[in-house]
Protein backbone atom coordinates (compact mmCIF):
# COMPACT_ATOMS: atom_id res chain seq x y z
CA UNK A 1 0.00 0.00 0.00
CA UNK A 2 1.42 3.37 -1.07
CA UNK A 3 2.02 5.92 1.70
CA UNK A 4 0.81 9.52 1.33
CA UNK A 5 1.71 12.34 3.72
CA UNK A 6 -0.69 15.29 3.86
CA UNK A 7 0.75 18.50 5.34
CA UNK A 8 -2.12 20.98 5.78
CA UNK A 9 -3.00 23.37 8.59
CA UNK A 10 -6.73 23.53 7.75
CA UNK A 11 -8.32 20.60 9.61
CA UNK A 12 -11.33 20.25 7.28
CA UNK A 13 -9.21 20.23 4.13
CA UNK A 14 -6.69 17.90 5.75
CA UNK A 15 -9.27 15.33 6.84
CA UNK A 16 -11.37 15.52 3.66
CA UNK A 17 -8.25 14.96 1.56
CA UNK A 18 -7.27 12.03 3.78
CA UNK A 19 -10.75 10.47 3.43
CA UNK A 20 -10.55 10.59 -0.37
CA UNK A 21 -7.13 8.96 -0.43
CA UNK A 22 -7.94 6.30 2.18
CA UNK A 23 -11.06 5.27 0.22
CA UNK A 24 -8.81 4.96 -2.85
CA UNK A 25 -6.59 2.51 -0.98
CA UNK A 26 -3.74 4.72 0.20
CA UNK A 27 -2.08 4.62 3.61
CA UNK A 28 -2.46 8.24 4.78
CA UNK A 29 -0.53 10.14 7.46
CA UNK A 30 -1.40 13.74 8.37
CA UNK A 31 0.61 16.68 9.76
CA UNK A 32 -0.96 19.98 10.85
CA UNK A 33 1.97 22.26 10.03
CA UNK A 34 5.20 22.38 8.06
CA UNK A 35 7.57 21.76 10.94
CA UNK A 36 5.79 18.58 11.99
CA UNK A 37 5.43 17.58 8.34
CA UNK A 38 9.20 17.63 7.79
CA UNK A 39 9.83 15.42 10.82
CA UNK A 40 7.07 12.98 9.85
CA UNK A 41 8.40 12.79 6.27
CA UNK A 42 11.89 11.89 7.52
CA UNK A 43 10.43 9.23 9.80
CA UNK A 44 7.96 7.41 7.53
CA UNK A 45 9.50 8.21 4.09
CA UNK A 46 6.17 8.46 2.23
CA UNK A 47 5.77 7.61 -1.45
CA UNK A 48 4.28 11.04 -2.17
CA UNK A 49 3.70 14.28 -0.21
CA UNK A 50 0.72 16.63 -0.60
CA UNK A 51 1.55 19.95 1.05
CA UNK A 52 -0.21 23.28 1.54
CA UNK A 53 1.80 26.46 0.93
CA UNK A 54 0.50 28.97 3.48
CA UNK A 55 1.08 27.36 6.90
CA UNK A 56 2.46 28.28 10.34
CA UNK A 57 5.92 27.20 11.56
CA UNK A 58 7.21 26.42 8.06
CA UNK A 59 5.41 27.29 4.82
CA UNK A 60 5.24 24.86 1.91
CA UNK A 61 8.29 26.32 0.17
CA UNK A 62 10.38 25.91 3.32
CA UNK A 63 9.13 22.35 3.75
CA UNK A 64 10.20 21.49 0.21
CA UNK A 65 13.62 23.09 0.72
CA UNK A 66 14.15 21.25 4.02
CA UNK A 67 13.28 17.88 2.48
CA UNK A 68 15.48 18.58 -0.52
CA UNK A 69 18.53 18.81 1.76
CA UNK A 70 18.00 15.24 3.02
CA UNK A 71 19.11 12.49 0.61
CA UNK A 72 16.37 10.16 1.87
CA UNK A 73 13.54 12.62 1.22
CA UNK A 74 14.84 14.74 -1.65
CA UNK A 75 13.39 12.54 -4.39
CA UNK A 76 9.92 11.98 -2.87
CA UNK A 77 7.25 13.30 -5.29
CA UNK A 78 5.91 16.60 -3.93
CA UNK A 79 2.54 18.13 -4.79
CA UNK A 80 1.66 21.65 -3.68
CA UNK A 81 -1.88 22.23 -2.46
CA UNK A 82 -2.98 25.85 -2.23
CA UNK A 83 -5.75 28.36 -2.74
CA UNK A 84 -3.31 30.68 -4.47
CA UNK A 85 -3.61 30.78 -8.23
CA UNK A 86 -1.10 33.50 -9.15
CA UNK A 87 1.38 32.28 -11.73
CA UNK A 88 4.33 33.66 -9.79
CA UNK A 89 3.53 31.34 -6.87
CA UNK A 90 3.20 28.33 -9.16
CA UNK A 91 6.47 29.17 -10.88
CA UNK A 92 8.27 29.57 -7.54
CA UNK A 93 7.08 26.15 -6.39
CA UNK A 94 8.13 24.44 -9.60
CA UNK A 95 11.51 26.17 -9.58
CA UNK A 96 12.11 24.81 -6.08
CA UNK A 97 11.47 21.29 -7.36
CA UNK A 98 7.75 20.61 -6.81
CA UNK A 99 6.35 17.91 -9.10
CA UNK A 100 2.78 19.17 -9.38
CA UNK A 101 0.36 21.85 -8.25
CA UNK A 102 -3.28 21.49 -7.17
CA UNK A 103 -5.47 24.55 -6.60
CA UNK A 104 -8.17 24.50 -3.91
CA UNK A 105 -10.97 23.72 -4.29
CA UNK A 106 -10.05 20.57 -6.26
CA UNK A 107 -12.12 17.61 -7.33
CA UNK A 108 -11.64 14.05 -6.14
CA UNK A 109 -10.53 13.01 -9.63
CA UNK A 110 -8.00 15.83 -9.86
CA UNK A 111 -6.42 14.74 -6.58
CA UNK A 112 -6.31 11.03 -7.44
CA UNK A 113 -4.99 11.64 -10.96
CA UNK A 114 -2.22 13.87 -9.62
CA UNK A 115 -1.21 11.25 -7.04
CA UNK A 116 -1.30 8.38 -9.54
CA UNK A 117 0.65 10.32 -12.14
CA UNK A 118 3.44 11.23 -9.71
CA UNK A 119 3.69 7.71 -8.31
CA UNK A 120 3.89 6.22 -11.79
CA UNK A 121 6.65 8.60 -12.80
CA UNK A 122 8.51 8.07 -9.55
CA UNK A 123 8.55 4.31 -10.15
CA UNK A 124 10.85 5.05 -13.08
CA UNK A 125 13.52 6.38 -10.71
CA UNK A 126 13.48 3.15 -8.72
CA UNK A 127 13.87 0.87 -11.74
CA UNK A 128 17.14 -0.75 -12.69
CA UNK A 129 18.17 -0.52 -16.35
CA UNK A 130 20.57 -2.96 -17.98
CA UNK A 131 23.84 -1.80 -19.54
CA UNK A 132 22.69 -2.78 -23.02
CA UNK A 133 21.34 -0.74 -25.90
CA UNK A 134 17.89 -2.05 -25.01
CA UNK A 135 18.34 -0.84 -21.44
CA UNK A 136 19.63 2.56 -22.58
CA UNK A 137 16.78 2.97 -25.08
CA UNK A 138 14.30 2.00 -22.39
CA UNK A 139 15.83 4.52 -20.01
CA UNK A 140 15.57 7.30 -22.61
CA UNK A 141 11.94 6.40 -23.33
CA UNK A 142 11.00 6.34 -19.64
CA UNK A 143 12.95 9.55 -18.98
CA UNK A 144 11.04 11.23 -21.81
CA UNK A 145 7.75 10.36 -20.13
CA UNK A 146 9.01 11.38 -16.71
CA UNK A 147 10.17 14.77 -17.96
CA UNK A 148 7.23 15.26 -20.36
CA UNK A 149 9.53 15.37 -23.38
CA UNK A 150 8.81 14.15 -26.88
CA UNK A 151 12.02 14.87 -28.77
CA UNK A 152 14.32 12.25 -27.28
CA UNK A 153 14.90 9.48 -29.82
CA UNK A 154 13.90 5.97 -28.81
CA UNK A 155 15.63 3.94 -31.51
CA UNK A 156 19.14 4.16 -32.90
CA UNK A 157 20.82 2.27 -35.73
CA UNK A 158 24.24 0.77 -34.88
CA UNK A 159 27.39 2.20 -36.41
CA UNK A 160 30.12 -0.24 -37.47
CA UNK A 161 33.83 0.49 -37.06
CA UNK A 162 36.80 -1.53 -38.24
CA UNK A 163 39.97 -2.18 -36.26
CA UNK A 164 42.22 0.92 -35.99
CA UNK A 165 39.42 3.30 -37.02
CA UNK A 166 39.01 6.46 -34.97
CA UNK A 167 35.64 7.23 -33.41
CA UNK A 168 36.67 10.72 -32.36
CA UNK A 169 39.90 12.63 -31.88
CA UNK A 170 41.09 14.70 -28.97
CA UNK A 171 40.15 18.33 -29.69
CA UNK A 172 37.24 17.50 -32.02
CA UNK A 173 33.86 19.06 -31.23
CA UNK A 174 32.18 16.81 -28.66
CA UNK A 175 28.78 16.12 -30.17
CA UNK A 176 27.95 12.54 -29.14
CA UNK A 177 28.15 9.91 -26.43
CA UNK A 178 28.87 6.38 -27.66
CA UNK A 179 27.62 3.04 -26.31
CA UNK A 180 29.66 -0.05 -27.18
CA UNK A 181 27.48 -2.95 -28.31
CA UNK A 182 30.39 -5.16 -29.39
CA UNK A 183 34.14 -4.94 -29.90
CA UNK A 184 36.82 -3.08 -27.95
CA UNK A 185 37.58 0.65 -27.94
CA UNK A 186 40.61 2.30 -26.38
CA UNK A 187 40.54 5.87 -25.17
CA UNK A 188 43.81 7.74 -24.91
CA UNK A 189 45.46 11.12 -24.56
CA UNK A 190 48.49 12.26 -26.52
CA UNK A 191 51.39 13.73 -24.57
CA UNK A 192 53.45 16.74 -25.66
CA UNK A 193 56.09 14.33 -26.97
CA UNK A 194 53.54 12.54 -29.14
CA UNK A 195 53.27 9.47 -26.91
CA UNK A 196 49.93 7.81 -26.21
CA UNK A 197 48.65 7.43 -22.68
CA UNK A 198 45.77 4.92 -22.72
CA UNK A 199 43.02 6.04 -20.33
CA UNK A 200 40.81 3.00 -20.82
CA UNK A 201 40.02 -0.22 -22.63
CA UNK A 202 36.27 -0.37 -23.08
CA UNK A 203 34.17 -3.36 -24.08
CA UNK A 204 30.49 -4.21 -24.62
CA UNK A 205 28.11 -2.42 -22.25
CA UNK A 206 30.42 0.55 -21.67
CA UNK A 207 30.29 4.17 -22.80
CA UNK A 208 32.93 6.49 -24.23
CA UNK A 209 32.82 10.26 -24.53
CA UNK A 210 30.82 11.05 -21.39
CA UNK A 211 33.57 13.05 -19.68
CA UNK A 212 34.02 15.19 -22.77
CA UNK A 213 30.33 16.08 -22.91
CA UNK A 214 30.51 17.12 -19.26
CA UNK A 215 33.54 19.35 -19.80
CA UNK A 216 33.21 23.09 -20.37
CA UNK A 217 35.33 23.49 -23.51
CA UNK A 218 32.95 21.62 -25.85
CA UNK A 219 35.62 19.32 -27.30
CA UNK A 220 36.65 15.72 -26.74
CA UNK A 221 39.31 15.60 -24.03
CA UNK A 222 40.71 12.29 -25.32
CA UNK A 223 40.71 10.20 -28.48
CA UNK A 224 38.89 6.92 -29.07
CA UNK A 225 40.05 4.23 -31.50
CA UNK A 226 38.87 0.69 -32.23
CA UNK A 227 41.06 -2.25 -31.19
CA UNK A 228 38.58 -4.93 -32.30
CA UNK A 229 35.86 -4.48 -34.94
CA UNK A 230 33.03 -2.78 -33.10
CA UNK A 231 29.36 -1.85 -33.24
CA UNK A 232 28.49 1.38 -31.47
CA UNK A 233 25.33 3.36 -30.83
CA UNK A 234 25.53 7.14 -30.85
CA UNK A 235 23.58 9.28 -28.39
CA UNK A 236 23.48 12.93 -29.56
CA UNK A 237 24.74 15.63 -27.22
CA UNK A 238 21.30 17.29 -27.14
CA UNK A 239 19.79 14.17 -25.61
CA UNK A 240 22.70 13.83 -23.19
CA UNK A 241 22.45 17.43 -21.96
CA UNK A 242 18.65 17.23 -21.74
CA UNK A 243 18.89 14.20 -19.46
CA UNK A 244 21.67 15.81 -17.40
CA UNK A 245 20.18 19.29 -17.07
CA UNK A 246 16.43 18.68 -17.17
CA UNK A 247 15.89 17.01 -13.79
CA UNK A 248 18.37 16.29 -11.01
CA UNK A 249 16.94 12.85 -10.19
CA UNK A 250 17.00 11.78 -13.84
CA UNK A 251 20.51 13.21 -14.13
CA UNK A 252 21.75 11.21 -11.13
CA UNK A 253 20.25 8.00 -12.51
CA UNK A 254 21.63 8.63 -16.00
CA UNK A 255 25.12 9.41 -14.70
CA UNK A 256 25.00 6.20 -12.69
CA UNK A 257 24.11 4.31 -15.87
CA UNK A 258 26.90 5.76 -18.00
CA UNK A 259 29.70 6.16 -15.43
CA UNK A 260 30.82 2.55 -15.80
CA UNK A 261 34.56 3.12 -15.87
CA UNK A 262 35.21 6.52 -14.31
CA UNK A 263 36.53 4.97 -11.10
CA UNK A 264 38.83 2.74 -13.16
CA UNK A 265 40.25 5.80 -14.90
CA UNK A 266 40.95 7.51 -11.58
CA UNK A 267 42.63 4.38 -10.21
CA UNK A 268 44.74 4.11 -13.33
CA UNK A 269 45.96 7.69 -12.96
CA UNK A 270 47.02 6.99 -9.37
CA UNK A 271 48.60 3.72 -10.45
CA UNK A 272 50.74 5.42 -13.09
CA UNK A 273 51.79 8.12 -10.66
CA UNK A 274 52.88 5.89 -7.78
CA UNK A 275 53.24 2.25 -8.83
CA UNK A 276 56.39 0.74 -10.33
CA UNK A 277 56.45 -0.34 -13.98
CA UNK A 278 56.44 -3.95 -12.78
CA UNK A 279 53.29 -3.35 -10.72
CA UNK A 280 51.60 -1.47 -13.57
CA UNK A 281 52.39 -4.29 -15.99
CA UNK A 282 50.92 -6.93 -13.67
CA UNK A 283 47.81 -4.84 -13.00
CA UNK A 284 47.19 -4.15 -16.69
CA UNK A 285 47.42 -7.87 -17.53
CA UNK A 286 44.99 -8.74 -14.74
CA UNK A 287 42.55 -5.97 -15.67
CA UNK A 288 42.37 -7.07 -19.31
CA UNK A 289 42.03 -10.70 -18.26
CA UNK A 290 39.31 -9.98 -15.67
CA UNK A 291 37.30 -7.79 -18.03
CA UNK A 292 37.48 -10.51 -20.71
CA UNK A 293 38.31 -7.99 -23.42
CA UNK A 294 40.97 -8.53 -26.09
CA UNK A 295 41.05 -12.15 -24.94
CA UNK A 296 40.77 -15.41 -26.84
CA UNK A 297 37.73 -17.41 -25.68
CA UNK A 298 39.52 -20.76 -25.92
CA UNK A 299 42.58 -20.06 -23.76
CA UNK A 300 41.92 -16.51 -22.46
CA UNK A 301 45.00 -15.33 -24.34
CA UNK A 302 45.35 -11.55 -24.58
CA UNK A 303 45.66 -10.05 -28.06
CA UNK A 304 47.00 -6.53 -27.68
CA UNK A 305 49.52 -4.55 -29.69
CA UNK A 306 52.62 -3.80 -27.65
CA UNK A 307 52.35 -0.06 -28.28
CA UNK A 308 48.77 -0.12 -26.94
CA UNK A 309 49.91 -2.09 -23.90
CA UNK A 310 52.72 0.42 -23.35
CA UNK A 311 50.21 3.26 -23.47
CA UNK A 312 48.06 1.46 -20.94
CA UNK A 313 50.89 1.25 -18.38
CA UNK A 314 52.30 4.66 -19.24
CA UNK A 315 55.73 3.69 -20.49
CA UNK A 316 57.76 3.29 -23.67
CA UNK A 317 57.02 0.34 -25.94
CA UNK A 318 60.53 -1.04 -25.43
CA UNK A 319 60.06 -0.99 -21.65
CA UNK A 320 56.70 -2.75 -21.91
CA UNK A 321 58.23 -5.48 -24.08
CA UNK A 322 61.10 -5.91 -21.61
CA UNK A 323 58.68 -6.29 -18.69
CA UNK A 324 56.64 -8.89 -20.57
CA UNK A 325 59.84 -10.80 -21.34
CA UNK A 326 60.75 -10.77 -17.64
CA UNK A 327 57.31 -12.08 -16.70
CA UNK A 328 57.71 -14.80 -19.32
CA UNK A 329 61.10 -15.84 -17.91
CA UNK A 330 59.55 -16.00 -14.42
CA UNK A 331 56.80 -18.30 -15.68
CA UNK A 332 54.04 -15.79 -14.96
CA UNK A 333 52.92 -15.63 -18.61
CA UNK A 334 53.54 -17.37 -21.90
CA UNK A 335 53.75 -15.64 -25.26
CA UNK A 336 52.70 -17.53 -28.38
CA UNK A 337 53.87 -17.23 -31.96
CA UNK A 338 51.13 -14.69 -32.67
CA UNK A 339 52.35 -12.61 -29.68
CA UNK A 340 49.27 -13.61 -27.72
CA UNK A 341 49.80 -13.33 -23.94
CA UNK A 342 48.46 -16.11 -21.69
CA UNK A 343 48.46 -15.64 -17.92
CA UNK A 344 49.94 -18.70 -16.19
CA UNK A 345 50.29 -17.50 -12.58
CA UNK A 346 47.50 -15.13 -11.64
CA UNK A 347 48.22 -15.33 -7.90
CA UNK A 348 51.80 -14.11 -8.26
CA UNK A 349 50.68 -11.27 -10.53
CA UNK A 350 48.18 -10.23 -7.86
CA UNK A 351 50.97 -10.29 -5.26
CA UNK A 352 53.13 -8.09 -7.50
CA UNK A 353 50.30 -5.55 -7.77
CA UNK A 354 49.93 -5.48 -3.97
CA UNK A 355 53.54 -5.69 -2.83
CA UNK A 356 55.72 -4.90 -5.85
Amino acid sequence: MKKVLIIEDNEDVRENTADILELAGYNVTMAENGKIGVEVAKKILPDVIVCDIMMPELDGYEVLQALDKNSKTSSIPFIFLTAKTEKIDMRKGMNLGADDYLTKPFSENELLEAIQSRLKKHDFLKREFSRSIEGVSQFIEEASKYMDLDHLSKDQAPLTYKKKEFIFMEGDTANSLYFIESGVVKTFKTTEKGKEFVTGLNGPGQFVGQLSLLSDNGTYIESAAVLEDAELYKIPKLEFTTLINGNKDVANKFIGLISNNLVDVQEQMVNVAYATVRQRTAKALLDIHNKSILTNKEDSGINIAREDFAGLIGTATETAIRMLSEFKEEGLITIGKTRKIVIEDKKTLEDIVMFG
